[in-house]
């Protein structure tokens, strides 16, 4: 059984192919290959963290879609996702609500915040939100974001655009993964590449 990790799938949504500049021609497509890169790498007993942004447009007809992608599914909710607590006028009826309608999609667990995980040994944080940097010209969320206390790397999903590694925050974004999860043992390279050389990979 293998671990991976993703985030900002953004089914369903058009917009993100032009805002990102992805490689697809309709939302059709772009969730076709989103499936089939995800079921390329991820068998039906690994483990899949999905750091936020999971589906939008309409969620009767991308939600569903949860049940074609491979593996035991976590969702750790970002600022897009209808199911997240952070979302200012948000009841707690609409995200339990909704939180139903995700488990019965296929999420196996629902996480909101900011979570501690072991990678390869190794203490992490694991967040929608960077320790800092937004798609736009200024930090959003600023109360949704984890503490950086300068020795903890975080994985985190978000920011669309920037590399996959920077001040220990590495970006699982499908962005930056050729729209395919990531493996733990990429992601622990990645940074003992980083510890060992004293320099952040480009």
């Amino acid at each position: 059984m293998a671990r991976w990790f993703t985030s900002d799938l953004h089914l369903g949504h058009a917009n993100i192919i032009r805002y990102c500049g992805r490689p697809f021609d309709s939302v059709d497509e772009m969730n076709a290959a989103l499936i089939s890169r995800w079921n390329e790498v991820v068998a039906p007993d690994d483990e899949v963290w999905v750091l936020g942004d999971f589906a939008m447009g309409r969620m009767d007809e991308t939600l569903p879609l949860t049940g074609a992608l491979a593996g035991r599914k976590t969702l750790l909710a970002g600022n897009h996702d209808l199911c997240w607590a952070g979302k200012k006028g948000r009841t707690p009826e609409s995200v339990a609500q909704w939180r139903g309608e995700y488990y019965r999609a296929g999420f196996e667990t629902i996480l909101d915040g900011c979570v501690e995980l072991d990678l390869g040994g190794k203490r992490v944080l694991a967040c929608h939100f960077p320790y800092r940097e937004d798609t736009g010209d200024h930090d959003r969320y600023l109360d949704h974001r984890p503490a950086d206390d300068g020795s903890t790397w975080l994985l985190h999903g978000h920011i669309h655009e920037n590399g996959c590694i920077e001040e220990r925050m590495i970006n699982v974004g499908v962005d930056v993964w050729d729209f395919r999860p990531v493996g733990e043992s990429d992601l622990v390279e990645l940074i003992e590449m980083s510890e060992q050389s004293g320099q952040l990979p480009v």
